[in-house]
């Protein structure tokens, strides 16, 4: 039996009833609704292998009727304490989502340490094609009671309905969305995009603009979208937008293409502009290219560039700050840290 919205209500209010000791569901009523043993029905709730399909659609029928919570996350949720808090990565395919992700985890354990909570990690191809049942299912046997989510798309859309079912406390990272449960924490998108071209416009004494947008389903990209469109009305010059998808490839394919015809090449993020600023280096001509992130290999891109530098392992930290407030009892909001604009070149990289 799978979970519509009514029963996650129920799942909660359940857990709600627990904790002021009204009601009890043991993994034995699970076991004897189910008809199955009691460790077939661990085995199932902690994702053991090798359990057959007909069993666990038995057992999770069973938990599904009687609303049971796994004793790990009831006794957390009754004694208020925080419990477990996951972090969920996108790990991408390119050297700088390992660098950036790396300072999340740094962040994140860092200030976990600090705050004494437990902390696991969670990657995006583990929950790859589960339904919303199986993400809280999973979750609950993990004994989570807090997420803290990076790299989330648009087209997340079961991470988008766990955010709205609110059944656990999360805090986003660069998405906009934030309900009783939920909170965002990022930096202001559009702005720093906006900033950054400008910065390079004004001093290349700019009169057109090729734009490297970032993913299409992406939320920031939207956002930055938003800030060089700004800039060009503003200034009122052309605006070339094409989709560079945040791959260095695509974005050295997008300048053969376009940049002859450009004044400044401005790109979502540093990976493009390396791509960028290669190509326009193999057809021997100059355009000024300014990135976004302010990762370590922008530094070896040939050449200088304007950048914004996020402090992604402080992203991390204030985003383990927020998410134990929310599990204290506060309630969600949008969080917006700062940004630094910064030139980066060889030298900025050396130990």
């Amino acid at each position: 039996m799978m979970f519509l919205e009514n029963d996650f209500r129920k799942t909660f209010s359940r857990q709600e009833s627990f904790r002021d000791g009204k009601v009890m569901v043991s993994i034995k009523d699970v076991a004897r609704q189910a008809g199955v043993a009691i460790s077939t029905v661990s085995k199932v709730l902690n994702n053991y292998p090798n359990v057959s399909e007909a069993t666990k659609k038995k057992v999770n029928q069973a938990v599904a009727e009687l609303n049971f919570v796994p004793n790990s996350v009831a006794a957390a949720l009754s004694s208020k304490q925080s419990g477990r808090v996951a972090l969920l990565l996108n790990m991408g395919h390119a050297s700088s989502v390992d660098e950036i992700n790396m300072q999340y985890m740094s962040g994140t354990i860092g200030q976990a340490v600090e705050l004494n909570l437990d902390v696991i990690t969670i990657f995006d191809s583990m929950l790859k094609n589960k339904s919303l049942d199986e993400v809280v299912r999973y979750l609950q046997s993990q004994s989570i009671t807090g997420l803290l989510i990076f790299g989330m798309s648009k087209d997340d859309h079961v991470l988008q309905r766990l955010i709205e079912a609110q059944l656990f406390k999360i805090v986003t990272v660069d998405v906009p969305i934030v309900n009783d449960s939920s909170s965002s924490v990022w930096i202001d998108q559009a702005s720093a995009q906006y900033d950054v071209a400008k910065k390079t416009l004004v001093e290349n004494k700019g009169k057109s603009i090729l734009y490297l947008a970032g993913k299409k389903n992406g939320y920031v990209t939207q956002e930055r979208l938003k800030g060089i469109q700004r800039l060009a009305e503003e200034e009122e010059i052309p605006l070339l937008v094409r989709n560079g998808e945040f791959s260095e490839l695509q974005a050295r394919n997008l300048t053969f293409r376009y940049a002859k015809k450009k004044d400044i090449v401005v790109c979502a993020s540093d990976l493009m502009a390396i791509g960028a600023m290669r190509a326009l280096m193999e057809m021997d001509i100059f355009r000024p290219v300014c990135g976004f992130d302010g990762i370590t290999l922008m530094g070896y891109a040939g050449k200088q560039m304007n950048t914004v530098r996020q402090d992604f392992e402080r992203i991390a930290s204030e985003a383990v700050v927020e998410l134990k407030r929310l599990l204290d009892g506060g309630w969600g909001q949008q969080i917006v840290l700062d940004y630094e604009l910064v030139r980066m070149k060889y030298e900025d990289i050396l130990v």
